[in-house]
């Protein structure tokens, strides 16, 4: 089982695993999502190249504590407003870890995974034509008189 290093973080990785210190929690809250109510909380998580926003899923919302070292395994990424998130939920896991793996919260790094700009195709509401407006094209051959 290999380990990221938050520096390193992509967008759209599943089975991740950092061993991280936390840096800022907030307190679990319910949001409303396509699937109904979910409980979350944030915290702001690195290690010695950086941090990176960490979304705590369902039970593991509230898990973890400023300053803790945490191991975090089976977490996946996401990308909100250009930066690269961490989240972990029903499949994570989230053990204390040994405080010397990472260096002290003065130490961390501030800069953040930045995701690649990706531009979303947009439809505007029409569908997806190739070209024309769906008309046959037909060919007009001269007549001889």
């Amino acid at each position: 089982m290999s380990e990221e290093k938050v520096g390193n973080l992509k967008p759209n990785q599943e089975n991740v695993n950092v061993t991280v210190r936390v840096l800022e929690t907030s307190e679990p809250r319910t949001i409303q999502t396509k699937n109904g109510p979910r409980t979350i909380s944030e915290a702001v998580v690195g290690d010695e190249t950086g941090r990176v926003k960490l979304t705590l899923w369902g039970s593991l919302a509230g898990k973890v504590k400023d300053g803790m070292v945490v191991k975090i395994e089976n977490a996946w990424t996401s990308v909100y407003k250009g930066k690269v998130q961490l989240n972990a939920g029903n499949r994570s896991k989230i053990n204390e870890a040994n405080d010397g793996e990472v260096p002290p919260a003065d130490q961390i790094p501030t800069n953040e995974p930045e995701a690649p700009y990706v531009p979303q195709k947009r439809s505007y509401g029409r569908r997806n034509y190739s070209k024309g407006f769906g008309g046959r094209r037909r060919e007009f051959e001269e007549e001889e008189e």
